[in-house]
């Protein structure tokens, strides 16, 4: 006599396949596992969140507007980069003025947007940081500084190819 019963599941109820499983009837509700007695000590956690910090949050965001505000006053300064570069090169007692200004005029909008854009990634990493409660105070000075080296080679590299910058580097180097 041959065996009728479905093979492998091809022709079997959704009961007979979780019986030859080993599981329980969908009807039936599996037995509830015991439950562990828990300690005093250990049903007293600490809270799911991070503990507020309200200095840190005073921090930061007094470091982000200081921030905000700097890059609003040198952006636009980099906007007109002759007159930034001519002031600077005065400051330093540079005979000559700055006369580099195609590569001025690129460079400093190059360097504008760089601080706009490096400013607006350290606001973002702060809030996210303070929104998680965690410390976030170091954010801006980190964003703040790689902010500054980036946007003070786009500036350099202009001036470092104006003949009279060239000059007076070439005058001081010789001294």
């Amino acid at each position: 006599m041959t065996d009728q019963r479905p093979q492998y599941g091809e022709i079997a109820t959704l009961e007979e396949q979780r019986r030859a499983a080993g599981l329980p009837p969908l009807d039936e509700t599996p037995p509830a596992a015991p439950v562990a007695p828990v300690p005093e000590a250990a049903s007293v956690r600490a809270p799911a969140t991070a503990r507020p910090r309200p200095v840190d949050r005073f921090i930061t965001i007094a470091l982000l507007a200081y921030g905000l505000i700097n890059v609003v006053m040198t952006g636009l300064s980099y906007l007109d980069f002759p007159t930034a570069m001519n002031e600077m090169m005065k400051v330093l007692g540079v005979d000559g003025e700055f006369t580099n200004f195609a590569q001025g005029k690129l460079w400093g909008t190059i360097a504008a947007i760089v601080l706009a854009a490096g400013w607006s990634l350290t606001a973002y990493f702060s809030i996210r940081r303070l929104r998680s409660g965690k410390a976030s105070w170091w954010v801006p000075l980190a964003g703040a500084a790689v902010t500054l080296l980036v946007a003070s080679i786009c500036a350099a590299i202009p001036l470092m190819n104006d003949p009279a910058f060239i000059d007076f580097v070439a005058k001081t180097a010789g001294q």
